[in-house]
């Protein structure tokens, strides 16, 4: 399994939030969790993308108890083993396509040469290679949304986490960063896990896990 947690418990005061969550993923499989706001989805998804700490509970990533791990370690970890995706794209808005998506290969410690080539070639994998040079304003929303991803994807994560990675974006758009994420996992073997409203990207994912009052339900 690329990610393995059980009994996973979070409480924010005297709010329990996660009630003894289990979930696993296999390498290259796409799940995606569902559930109505307040849920725990979005809890869920920080705490395996090692955003936070459950009260208690195991986590796994890649063969690696996460849980065992010092701040500094951690944060290593994920910047090198995790990609995330999130519904506001969170790109630097005076740097170009290509500079956003080398900044977390240089800062896991690439050189330039390297994080550029790795850019590019992400960039022409989302269908962006015109739009190397151009910043974020420059970009339609789903131009944003695709840059985001590769950024994501530019340390050659072992797990992408998408937190409503369409909730902003009109049908069309929705439909194709919809199959991006199916071509990713089809070229690259990609592991991603996806929480969504959206009952069409849902059905299309391998498994579909429905959360309420910070349990999977049925």
């Amino acid at each position: 399994m690329i990610i393995e947690a059980q009994g996973i418990h979070k409480s924010f005061g005297k709010m329990e939030v996660l009630k003894g969550v289990d979930f696993s993923a296999e390498k290259g499989e796409i799940v995606a969790v569902t559930g109505a706001s307040g849920a725990g989805k979005t809890t869920l998804l920080e705490i395996l993308g090692t955003l936070s700490s459950p009260d208690s509970g195991s986590l796994s990533i890649d063969g690696t108890d996460v849980m065992r791990m010092g701040s500094g370690e951690l944060t290593a970890f994920r910047g090198k083993r995790i990609g995330f995706v999130f519904q506001f794209h969170h790109l630097l808005p005076e740097f170009s396509s290509e500079e956003n998506v080398m900044i977390p290969a240089l800062i896991a410690g690439r050189s330039t040469r390297d994080a550029r080539a790795m850019a590019q070639g992400l960039l022409e994998k989302v269908g962006l290679s015109g739009r190397l040079s151009h910043k974020p304003s420059q970009l339609s929303g789903g131009e944003q949304q695709r840059v985001a991803i590769a950024r994501a994807l530019v340390n050659s994560p072992a797990v992408l986490f998408a937190d409503e990675p369409t909730g902003n974006l009109d049908s069309v758009t929705k439909e194709e960063i919809h199959n991006l994420f199916f071509d990713l996992r089809r070229d690259l073997g990609q592991t991603i896990i996806i929480v969504t409203h959206d009952p069409s990207l849902a059905s299309l994912c391998d498994r579909s896990l429905t959360m309420k009052d910070g349990r999977f339900i049925g």
